[in-house]
């Protein structure tokens, strides 16, 4: 199967954009996240449904498996996305609620970690070790911003709770994309062949793979101070300039090269440990934030989303399959409440709050994705398994907001009309 013209690309590229913006506006109005359009809109425009009723083959409208053009688009927004979610992380947050954060966030990746492993080794006998536990792996990510703008529209994100769900959640993504990057490392499974790696490597021994990644946040944080020291420089001489970002997706770039090239660490985890340390400047991490973000959610971000549900295949499901998708599912949030809420009560709070800290933290998104995207270019789980990762998504992201609103709906409810002033934090 040859490669698609540019030409073509062009109207595949026209179709995608519109209809991951009209779903995506479609799916904000309707209290979800972007993402969920997106991925539909791909369901839509690919052979997912469609091949079902016609016997369609990949082709000009449905940019499936031959477009090289739709898979470096789709791997440049990947890098975006998670570089804008490491500029966006605020280090004095996490420093604020310390050590109760990380032993919640702790507990939020152990547990669906462990349960991960437990239901895939269930289902699936003969993958091995390595794939029962990026199973797991993928359970570990939680998308806070779902939780985030629930508890904005109550008036409970400045609340105790509010800021242990956003702490947790940062520092669970954080600790997620390390135990992805071990995974992936020990398995040799990052996507690309790391000569560096191969040479003071070349039995694959577990602890000279553990060493060589800690190698590589030794030398992202130490150049990381480098070019914090350089943007605050630029910064106070030239502020809120175009070289500010350019810069900075530069830094980006070369991050993601060198951890995937010379460490063997995904891409994505340089892309992250970039926006991580340059957050550390907070006025020029800002202004970045909004530059990349423009450029990423503009067109980047919407292909690669889009891409899965292109790359989804409606024809394999299997009744096996579902069955896996279920268990996959209710395993993943249960694991969420259990770990975080249980633990958040044995730090000390009530267990209503405890109850909300655990249902703010089983919303799935963009993380999710990215790391099963990563574990299929990988070899550690099969294409088909696309499929279950997005039901999971779904159903977190929908079960999240509403869960959240029943829990604070005693929190929130208007006061009788002897008292007329408005609970504070409440929408009017």
């Amino acid at each position: 199967m040859g490669e698609i013209e540019v030409v073509d690309f062009l109207f595949q590229l026209a179709l995608i954009l519109f209809s991951t913006k009209m779903l995506g506006i479609l799916m904000r109005k309707l209290g979800l996240p972007q993402v969920l359009g997106f991925i539909v809109a791909g369901l839509l425009i690919g052979p997912a449904i469609w091949e079902i009723f016609f016997d369609i083959k990949p082709g000009y409208i449905f940019p499936v498996q031959e477009s090289g053009y739709l898979k470096a688009f789709a791997e440049v927004g990947v890098i975006f996305v998670m570089f804008t979610a490491g500029l966006e992380t605020n280090l004095k947050d996490i420093k604020d609620t310390g050590a109760v954060s990380f032993t919640i966030a702790s507990c939020g990746v152990l547990l669906p970690l462990a349960g991960g492993f437990g239901i895939a080794a269930l289902f699936l006998p003969e993958a091995g070790w390595h794939t029962w536990i990026f199973i797991g792996v993928i359970m570990t990510a939680t998308s806070v911003g779902i939780t985030v703008e629930v508890l904005r529209e109550l008036g409970k994100l400045q609340t105790r709770v509010g800021t242990v769900i956003l702490s947790a959640a940062i520092i669970d993504d954080v600790l997620g994309i390390i135990v992805l990057a071990i995974v992936l490392n020990l398995a040799g499974k990052t996507g690309t062949d790391s000569s560096f790696l191969s040479v003071i490597n070349p039995n694959g021994n577990i602890i000279i793979s553990i060493l060589w990644i800690m190698a590589f946040f030794i030398f992202a944080i130490g150049a990381g101070i480098g070019f914090s020291k350089l943007f605050k420089y630029i910064e106070k001489k030239s502020p809120h300039t175009r070289r500010i970002p350019i810069l900075s997706i530069s830094v980006c770039l070369l991050y993601s090269f060198i951890a995937e090239k010379v460490f063997g660490v995904a891409d994505i985890t340089g892309a992250y440990i970039a926006g991580l340390v340059l957050s550390t400047n907070h006025a020029s991490a800002q202004y970045v934030d909004r530059r990349v973000n423009i450029s990423s959610y503009l067109l980047f971000a919407p292909i690669f989303f889009a891409s899965i549900g292109i790359k989804i295949s409606l024809v394999t499901l299997t009744v096996d399959m579902l069955w896996f998708a279920l268990a996959f599912t209710a395993v993943a949030i249960l694991a969420k409440i259990i770990g975080c809420g249980g633990s958040a009560r044995l730090l000390g709070f009530n267990n209503k709050d405890s109850l909300k800290i655990g249902v703010g933290m089983i919303a799935r998104g963009e993380v999710a994705l990215i790391v099963m995207e990563k574990g299929i270019a990988g070899g550690l789980i099969g294409p088909d398994y696309r499929l279950i990762v997005v039901f999971l998504v779904l159903v977190a992201s929908l079960s999240a907001p509403v869960l959240l609103k029943l829990l604070y709906k005693k929190d929130v409810e208007l006061p009788p009309p002897s008292k007329p002033e408005p609970e504070e934090g409440r929408f009017e």
